[in-house]
């Protein structure tokens, strides 16, 4: 009775006992080893009709060290989600995400083509930098019409000081924005749009110019209200369809359609016969000191910023709307820092060089700022050659370059 109430194995006992005996302790130890793996984490609940959703595993350290965070995941219902995310100054960690959905269930993933760029901007020979560019991908889609999701590309080039240029670099697309929504977007709608965020741009720039009561850089040192300051603003907003670009200042746009330049914009200069005629008659001078200014100081004729020389330098952009085609291979927007020791056919066929290598589809959207766009290789090489040819050609302003990949964008 002892040997069957404690389970004690007598000598009686057919070896096949034994050995079964022994495969369930086995079978139980590797249970256990199975609940002490998941030991402390929450079994999730079940959802859509599933019965065994997938578990969530944490392990805290990976031997192979990753230097880029790497996402990939499955629709089906035996494979987890896998992703791996380096921390700086930790090893990577590895997670197992449940997926939850049913077992019939795909992942839909909307296929939409976003341009590829790439842009570069250096300091130069200059002591201080003070040009700036924004990039916004998919920073609008216009509510009425069929013209698809916007693409926004800038650059601003400050004189005075950098602090204009900033301020154009944050505000800027968010007023071109507003502006555009709930316009149809036809040509004069475009201008319409452009001119008031323009103004809108300026005004801000005055007043915020005017509220400073302590000088925080250095041209306010100088000059209190800081109506010494402005900046150049090229801005393109990219459609499926068209190429809306506004010039306001001396840099410049330009198109490249099958090997060939076409400009976007036109320099404005105080010695061009219709900006000089505006200026004199606005009572205002163009006085040749190291080439034509304003009142012999401003070098451009238009700009955002500059007060003290209103009514004569204006912000009122000129904007032009391009129909694009199966030909266009790529824009180009950049500072006069490049412009001025580089002509536009040069740029385009650098730039077209550099495209030639891609063939890869468009890019998805980024969030717009400077770390977090969607950078082209391509496109990046691209812009850093043409920098690199203005310095070695020895140009002492600040050059930006944006080159933008239209050739795979649909």
């Amino acid at each position: 009775m002892a040997e069957v109430c404690f389970g004690v194995v007598t000598e009686t006992d057919s070896s096949s006992t034994c050995e079964s005996s022994s495969r369930a302790v086995r079978r139980r130890r590797m249970e256990l080893r199975k609940i002490k793996v998941i030991a402390g984490v929450t079994q999730p609940g079940t959802e859509n009709g599933i019965k065994r959703p997938k578990l969530k595993l944490i392990s805290g350290s990976v031997s192979r060290i990753c230097h880029n965070a790497v996402e990939s995941s499955s629709t089906d219902d035996d494979e987890e989600q896998l992703r791996l995310v380096e921390t700086k100054g930790s090893p990577p960690t590895i997670i197992l995400t449940p997926f939850l959905g049913p077992s019939n269930s795909t992942l839909l993933v909307q296929s939409v083509a976003y341009p590829k760029f790439g842009f570069a901007s250096v300091c130069g020979r200059r002591r201080d930098m003070e040009d700036a560019v924004a990039i916004h991908p998919s920073f609008c889609q216009m509510e009425q019409g069929n013209s698809g999701e916007l693409h926004y590309f800038a650059v601003y080039d400050g004189h005075g000081c950098s602090h204009v240029a900033t301020k154009c670099k944050e505000r800027l697309h968010e007023l071109v924005k507003e502006e555009l929504e709930n316009k149809e977007g036809d040509h004069e709608e475009w201008e319409h749009s452009m001119n008031r965020s323009f103004n809108r741009m300026d005004k801000e720039v005055i007043e915020w110019n005017n509220s400073v009561t302590g000088a925080t850089c250095r041209c306010e040192l100088h000059t209190p209200e800081c109506d010494a300051v402005g900046s150049t603003a090229v801005v393109a907003v990219v459609t499926p369809d068209k190429i809306i670009v506004a010039n306001c200042g001396d840099s410049r746009a330009i198109l490249c359609r099958n090997g060939k330049a076409i400009p976007l914009s036109n320099d404005q200069k105080p010695d061009r016969p219709d900006e000089l005629n505006r200026i004199q008659e606005a009572g205002g001078r163009v006085i040749y000191w190291d080439g034509p200014r304003v009142s012999g100081v401003l070098a451009m004729s238009r700009a955002i910023g500059d007060n003290y020389l209103k009514p004569y330098v204006i912000c009122e952009p000129e904007v032009t709307v391009t129909d694009r085609t199966a030909e266009d291979d790529c824009l180009i927007l950049a500072s006069d820092g490049l412009w001025d020791v580089v002509s536009n056919d040069t740029a385009c066929g650098v730039a077209g060089m550099c495209l030639k290598r891609n063939a890869s589809p468009a890019s998805m959207p980024g969030n717009g700022a400077d770390g977090e766009m969607n950078s082209d290789q391509c496109c990046s090489d691209a812009s850093m050659l043409l920098t690199k040819l203005a310095l070695a050609r020895r140009s002492y302003d600040n050059v930006s370059v944006v080159v933008v990949d239209l050739k795979h964008y649909t």
